[in-house]
C-alpha cells in the first residue's frame, strides 16, 4: 500500500510538471508509471558499482558467445526500427521540417509503436555496461558512457508519454541506422579472423557526432517554422543533444587525436608484460573485446 501511494504521488507530480499525457499510449508496457523506469535505472547504476567491487579480485569473463548473440540481436532490432520508421513516416506523409502529433492518423500510432521499442531498447543496452564490468574493462565505463545510457532510458519514457510520434521520429531513425553499423562492428570484432578487416571504428564516432548535429538542426527547424509540436520539448532535446556533442568531441579528441607517436611505440621496453603471447601494448579495447594486432 505504501508503494502504491508513493507511485500515485510520483506520477501525479510528473503529470503536474508536464501536463496531460498522450492517451494513445496509455496502458502500454512500462509507460503508465515512472517507477519501473526509475528503479531499472537505479539497478543499472547499482550493478556497475557492485559489479566492479565483485570483479575486483576475480579474473575477467570471456563471454564470447554471449557477446555475439547480444550484438547480433541489437543489430537486428535496430534494423527493424530503422525500416519500420522509414515506412511509417512515409505512409503518414511526415513533413521533414516539422511534424505535429496528430495529423497522420494510424501512421502516428505505427510510429509510436516503433518508438516504444526504441525506448525499451535503451534498457536492453544497459547490458553494454554490464559486459564491460564482467570483462573488467573499467576504462570503457566512462562518464559519457554511463550518462548516455542512464539518461536516454529516462528521457524516452517521457517522450513516449507526451510526444510519442511526430517530430520525435527523426533522432531514433538516425540512431537506429548508426546502431546497425555499431553493433554489427562490435559483433564482428568478437571473431578473431574478422578483426583485421575492422578499420572503421574511428568513423563510427564521427558518424555519431554527425547524427547529433543533424538531430539538433532538425529539432530547431520546428522551432523556426512551428507546426504545433511542443516548443519546450524542442528546446530540451536540442540542449540534451548539445551535451552529447560536447562529450563525444572530448572522447574523440582523447581517443584519436592523442595517439602515441611512432618513436614512443618503438621505444617500448622488451620487459613489457606479455599476455597470451602478445605485448599488452598491442591490444585495443572495443566494446569490451580485445583486438589483437599481430606481433611484429
Amino acid at each position: 500500500e505504501h508503494l502504491k501511494a508513493f507511485d500515485r504521488e510520483v506520477n501525479a507530480f510528473v503529470d503536474y510538471m508536464f501536463g496531460p499525457r498522450d492517451a494513445r499510449v496509455r496502458g502500454w508496457f512500462l509507460l503508465d508509471s515512472y517507477l519501473p523506469t526509475f528503479f531499472l535505472t537505479g539497478a543499472y547504476l547499482l550493478c556497475i558499482w557492485l559489479g566492479n567491487k565483485f570483479m575486483k579480485d576475480r579474473p575477467p569473463f570471456s563471454l564470447r558467445a554471449h557477446l555475439i548473440v547480444y550484438n547480433l540481436g541489437i543489430t537486428l532490432l535496430s534494423l527493424y526500427m530503422l525500416i519500420e520508421l522509414i515506412l511509417a513516416t512515409w505512409e503518414g506523409g511526415y513533413n521533414l521540417q516539422c511534424q505535429n502529433l496528430h495529423s497522420a492518423g494510424e501512421a502516428d500510432i505505427r510510429v509510436a509503436k516503433v518508438l516504444w521499442w526504441y525506448y525499451f531498447s535503451k534498457v536492453i543496452e544497459f547490458m553494454d555496461t554490464i559486459f564491460f564490468v564482467l570483462r573488467k574493462k573499467s576504462s570503457q565505463i566512462t562518464f559519457l558512457h554511463v550518462y548516455h545510457h542512464a539518461t536516454m532510458f529516462n528521457i524516452w519514457w517521457c517522450v513516449l508519454n507526451w510526444i510519442p510520434c511526430g517530430q520525435s521520429f527523426f533522432g531514433p531513425t538516425l540512431n537506429s541506422f548508426i546502431h546497425v553499423l555499431m553493433y554489427s562492428y562490435y559483433g564482428l570484432s568478437v571473431i578473431p579472423s574478422m578483426r583485421k578487416y575492422l578499420w572503421w571504428k574511428k568513423y563510427l564516432t564521427q558518424a555519431q557526432l554527425i547524427q547529433f548535429l543533424l538531430t539538433i538542426v532538425h529539432t530547431l527547424s520546428a522551432a523556426v517554422k512551428p507546426c504545433g509540436f511542443p516548443f519546450g520539448c524542442l528546446m530540451f532535446q536540442s540542449s540534451y543533444m548539445a551535451t552529447l556533442v560536447v562529450l563525444f568531441i572530448n572522447f574523440y579528441i582523447k581517443t584519436y587525436q592523442k595517439a602515441p607517436s611512432r618513436t614512443a611505440i618503438k621505444e617500448t621496453p622488451v620487459t613489457t608484460e606479455i599476455k597470451n603471447g602478445f605485448h599488452k601494448d598491442y591490444f585495443a579495447a572495443a566494446n569490451g573485446f580485445l583486438n589483437n594486432k599481430k606481433a611484429q
